[in-house]
Parts: structure tokens; C-alpha cells; sequence
């Protein structure tokens, strides 16, 4: 499976009509599980008054940035990403909405570390793209203050999908064995959990495999009226996996913190 031909796409329609953009995000957090997950903690981390420097690495479509700087408004955030087109897209959006507070640079996370310090570094469904994961990690660690907490999002090595995905060097992580790498490195772990486990497995299904496979077949028109008739049970299913302590799961979300 390709996700980066549809990315692509979606980044294009962004670029032609920006008005897209709060849409998508929209979109995203009503679809992608994971991205509630994110937020869930960031919130958890910080107050509404406390101040945010945000590393936002593999930033993608920059909708974490976008979310720290609309709801900590004396926060900052730098991007960065393989993909400059992305990074400059939401740069021109960030200038009108957020003048002064972003900026970003397309690097390599296995070689580049910030010349500044955060206090909040995310890596969210970034590390099974990395071959040198280690030095990845390490650079983060490296880019964060003391204190500083580091934010991970990861398919598990338990998601047969991410086995099939062609973006991906690694089919995922053991949990256990992702924990180790990040001691070594010198994070305390703060919390670690497994998310998507049989609710949010469903959902996922529901809410991304079955469209992409509608999407496939160019079934497009098929879309609207599925989504409207499955998602009140996807919304249902992905709350209850939030509430649900899984014992495993298709993703691992780590908070990490720098001592």
C-alpha cells in the first residue's frame, strides 16, 4: 500500500484552494485516531498559560504545529520534513495566521539536530520511515531542554498493514524494544501504551481501509453517504479505545522525557 501518491494530492488541493487547510485538519482528527491521541497529551503536558517550543521533526502537513500555535498563543514552532513543498505551504498559511511564531527547515532527522533548544519534541508516525532510528532518537534528545519531553507515534510490530506498507523500513516496533532504545539514549519514559487495540483496530478499518479500497476502485462517490452511515460507530469505537487500557495494539504511543 501507497500513502504518499494520496498525500501528494491532498497536498496539491491545499495549495489550489488554502481555505482546505482548517478543513483537513478537521478532517483528520475526525478520522485519524492516533491524531487524538497526540493532542490528548499535549494537552496532559501543558496548561492553557504555560509556553510551548515546539519541535514538530517529519512535520508532514504541519497540523500539530497548527494546533500548538492556535491553542498556546505565546508558543513557537519549528518544522522540519524530507518534503519542502509541505513545509512551505503551511510557512505561508503560518504568516498569516501565526506571523512570527513559525519557521521550519527540510532536513534529514538521521544527521540534523537544531541549533535551538524545545521543550516539546514530537515524532509522530515518523520512526518506521528512519533506517539510523538510533541517531534519529538521539538528535531529538539532543534538540530538547532539560525537562523537555519528547512525543512518539508508532505502528507496532503487532500491524500487519504497516508490514504492507511500501513508505516504510521498518513493518513497526516492539514495544519493549522501542522503550530500551530510548533509555540507552538517556529518556526517562513517562508513559507508554498501546493504542488501536480492538476498538480502535475497528475503526481504522471502517474509517481509512475500507475508503481506500473504495478510493482504489474509484468508487469516490461512494464516499460521502459510507462515511455517514459508519461513522457514529467509528466515533463510538475510537472513544472507547481511549478508555480502554490495551494490553496490545497496532500503534505505541510514548511520552519520554530528557532528565
Amino acid at each position: 500500500m501507497e500513502y504518499d501518491p494520496i498525500k501528494n494530492r491532498l497536498a496539491k488541493a491545499i495549495d489550489m484552494f488554502p481555505a482546505l487547510r482548517k478543513l483537513v485538519y478537521m478532517a483528520f482528527n475526525l478520522i485519524f485516531l492516533r491524531q487524538r491521541y497526540v493532542l490528548k497529551e499535549i494537552r496532559n503536558l501543558f496548561r492553557e498559560t504555560d509556553k510551548i517550543d515546539l519541535y514538530d521533526a517529519g512535520a508532514g502537513f504541519c497540523q500539530y504545529s497548527a494546533y500548538v500555535l492556535s491553542h498556546w498563543l505565546n508558543s513557537n514552532a519549528f518544522a522540519t520534513d524530507l518534503k519542502t513543498d509541505y513545509l512551505r505551504s503551511f510557512s505561508a498559511y503560518a504568516d498569516i495566521y501565526y506571523p512570527g511564531r513559525f519557521t521550519y527547515k527540510t532536513a534529514d532527522l538521521q544527521t540534523f539536530t537544531p541549533s535551538q533548544k524545545f521543550n516539546l519534541a514530537l515524532a509522530i508516525d515518523i520512526m518506521e520511515h528512519i533506517e539510523d532510528d538510533v541517531s534519529a532518537l538521539n538528535n531529538l534528545y539532543n534538540a530538547l531542554k532539560k525537562k523537555g519531553y519528547l512525543l512518539l507515534s508508532t505502528p507496532s510490530d503487532l500491524n500487519e498493514t504497516a508490514k504492507f506498507t511500501s513508505e516504510h523500513i521498518r513493518a513497526g516496533y516492539n514495544k519493549k524494544e522501542l522503550e530500551n532504545k530510548l533509555n540507552r539514549i538517556g529518556f526517562r519514559i513517562i508513559k507508554s501504551i498501546y493504542t488501536y487495540g480492538t476498538y480502535g483496530a475497528l475503526s481504522w478499518k471502517l474509517l481509512i481501509k475500507i475508503p481506500l479500497q473504495l478510493i482504489s476502485k474509484k468508487l469516490y462517490l461512494l464516499l460521502p453517504l459510507y462515511y455517514l452511515l459508519v461513522y457514529p460507530l467509528a466515533e463510538i469505537l475510537m472513544r472507547l479505545d481511549m478508555k480502554t487500557d490495551n494490553k496490545q495494539g497496532t500503534g505505541i504511543l510514548i511520552v519520554a522525557q530528557k532528565p
